[in-house]
């Protein structure tokens, strides 16, 4: 059985615990993080707690970042990565059936690592992880302010298409989904940005977001 080293709150162990459902993967997962309280969620301002930096992690994953996954001897790590390789392996119809599909999906994927992460980690640790002593109301608000021109990006994209790379679900929607709803989650004012709305409404329906994404305790811990 395929083994994932992660934790449930982690925003790229949720986007490979998505994408094995999406490609019925069977698998174990693994309690792991650096900042992990006991039931797997991070404790505000707490001690660091996990096996990332544990001998036997840092032979598998050098960096001591999560998730890995052990796919029967095979070792990956990076999350977008490790989503690419199980839509590819297991379910290839998650790649939209051409390079080009693929392709416009991997930018999406590759965008929300770069545009919409950084954001997002100012955000929950600001509102979510860090003291309340240590959080900084104007980090929060220039963030709110630096984060929405990306969204809107991305519903000017969606204004003629269901999903991020054409008219059907690929693995490109999995990493800008689980951003966008946690972005929702933490209830910050926005623009109405209806294209947006229509695709969350259409991607949250999947089984793999009920049961990894929209648990709200994921995005609040």
């Amino acid at each position: 059985m395929l083994k994932i080293w992660g934790r449930p709150t982690s925003i790229c162990t949720q986007r490979a615990l998505w994408t094995l459902v999406e490609a019925d993967v069977p698998f174990e997962l693994i309690l792991a993080s650096a900042t992990m309280g006991p039931n797997g969620h991070v404790s505000g301002g707490g001690p660091a707690f996990g096996f990332v930096s544990s001998p036997e992690y840092r032979a598998m994953n050098p960096h001591g970042t999560i998730p890995t996954i052990d796919d029967d001897g095979y070792i990956l790590w990076e999350s977008n990565t490790i989503c690419r390789y199980l839509a590819q392996t297991y379910a290839p119809l998650l790649f939209g059936g051409d390079v080009k599909t693929l392709a416009l999906g991997s930018q999406w994927m590759d965008w929300t690592n770069t545009q919409l992460e950084p954001h997002l980690h100012t955000l929950v640790m600001h509102l979510v992880r860090m003291r309340e002593e240590d959080r900084d109301p104007a980090a929060v608000e220039q963030t709110r302010l630096e984060i929405i021109p990306e969204l809107e990006r991305l519903d000017a994209h969606l204004a003629d298409k269901s999903y991020v790379a054409g008219d059907s679900f690929t693995v490109g929607d999995i990493p800008p989904a689980c951003a966008v709803y946690r972005w929702t989650v933490f209830g910050l004012e926005g623009p109405e940005m209806p294209n947006l709305k229509a695709w969350q409404a259409r991607v949250r329906e999947r089984e793999g977001f009920q049961r990894h994404i929209a648990p709200k305790e994921n995005h609040l811990n």
